[in-house]
C-alpha cells in the first residue's frame, strides 16, 4: 500500500510517500480503507523532532482517518467489512493515518457521520475530541455559561465553538477580523479581533476559557474567569498558569474516544457541528500540507484525500 513516512525528523520535505507492506487487524482491531486523513498541528510537530509519540520500524504520520472497514480481526463486533468509519486511532502512539490502510482497535472508531463526506469526517476526529475532552469532560459545561475561545477560527476553535453552542453555552471567540463572519454564522455570540484590542480589556466574568495557544495567552485568560471558572490549556503542561484561589487551570491531551466520536456523529449529522475544510490536496502532497499548517493562517482544517 502506499503510504506517506518520515525519511528523517525536520522539514515537510522529509516526509515521502513509499510502498509498505498492508497491515493485517489483530484481537479486537478492524482494518481501514483510508479515503481521506486529516491533517493536525501535531503531525508537523512530531515530524519536525518526533517528540511525544512512540514510533514504530517505520515512521508513519497522521491520526485523523475516514474510511471503510476493509476487514476485522477476532473478536470485533461493532464493525462489518463495508462500514463507513471515522476516528483517531492510537493516539499518542503512532497510528499512520496518511497511508492507504490503517488498523485500528475497532473502539477508536465510530461510525462516520451521514451527513458528511468522508473529506468531512477526516476533519472531525482529533480537533472535535479535543474540543469535546476540554469542554463537555473535563471543564463539565454548563447551559448558560460563558465560554472564551481562543484561536476560534482554527483547527480545534471552530469546533469547540460548535459544540459550545450546542451545550447552551454563550460563546465568545478571539480571530482576526476577517474571520469574524464565519464564526458568527458557526454560533459565536460575540467575536474579539485580538489584533486589535487585549482580550481581557474587552471581556470579564467567563467560566471557562479553552486556550490553545499557551504562554502569555493562558496567564492572561486568568484574569477574566469569575470565581469557579475554569481555564483549560492544550499545547502542554508548561503553559499550564499557576490559578489563584477560586479558579482552576488544567491541561488536556486528548485521547481515542468511542462514545465521544459517537456524540461528535450526533451533533454533525443533526447539524450542529459542521467542519470547516480550507484546503483538500492528494495524499502524495502531504509535506505541501504541512507546509500550509505551519504557516499558521488555516481556517478551519486541511484534509488529504487519499482515493
Amino acid at each position: 500500500m502506499r503510504a506517506v513516512v518520515v525519511e528523517q525528523w525536520g522539514g515537510p520535505e522529509n516526509l515521502v510517500e513509499r510502498e509498505v507492506e498492508r497491515p493485517e487487524p489483530g484481537l479486537n482491531e478492524v482494518l481501514v480503507r483510508v479515503h481521506a486523513a486529516g491533517v493536525n498541528p501535531v503531525d508537523w510537530k512530531t515530524r519536525a523532532g518526533g517528540a511525544l509519540i512512540e514510533w514504530g520500524d517505520v515512521p508513519a504520520v497522521g491520526w485523523d482517518v475516514s474510511g471503510t472497514v476493509e476487514a476485522v480481526g477476532p473478536g470485533v463486533g461493532l464493525f462489518r467489512p463495508g462500514d463507513e468509519v471515522f476516528g483517531m486511532p492510537l493516539f499518542p502512539r503512532q497510528a499512520g493515518g496518511y497511508a492507504e490502510y490503517v488498523v485500528a482497535p475497532a473502539r477508536h472508531l465510530a461510525p462516520k457521520p451521514a451527513r458528511l463526506t468522508h473529506v468531512e469526517a477526516a476533519a472531525l476526529p482529533l480537533a472535535a475530541l479535543t474540543a469535546w475532552q476540554a469542554l463537555v469532560d473535563t471543564a463539565d459545561l454548563r447551559p448558560g455559561e460563558r465560554v472564551l475561545v481562543h484561536a476560534a477560527a482554527g483547527g480545534v476553535g471552530h469546533l469547540a465553538v460548535q459544540i459550545a453552542k450546542a451545550r447552551g453555552a454563550y460563546v465568545i471567540g478571539t480571530a482576526s477580523a476577517g474571520k469574524h463572519d464565519l464564526l458568527r454564522e458557526l454560533g459565536a455570540d460575540e467575536v474579539i479581533d485580538y489584533r486589535s484590542v487585549r482580550f481581557e480589556d474587552a471581556v470579564a466574568d467567563v467560566d471557562v476559557v479553552l486556550d490553545g495557544l499557551g504562554g502569555e495567552t493562558a496567564e492572561r485568560s486568568l484574569r477574566v474567569l469569575r470565581p469557579g471558572g475554569r481555564l483549560i490549556t492544550l499545547p502542554g503542561p508548561d503553559d499550564v498558569p499557576a490559578a489563584p484561589a477560586g479558579v482552576r487551570a488544567l491541561w488536556v491531551l486528548v485521547e481515542p474516544d468511542h462514545l465521544g466520536l459517537r456524540e461528535i456523529a450526533a451533533l454533525a449529522d443533526r447539524g450542529a457541528l459542521r467542519p470547516v475544510v480550507e484546503t483538500v490536496l492528494p495524499l502524495s502532497q502531504a509535506a505541501r500540507a504541512h507546509e500550509l499548517g505551519e504557516q499558521g493562517r488555516t481556517t478551519g482544517k486541511i484534509v488529504l484525500s487519499v482515493v
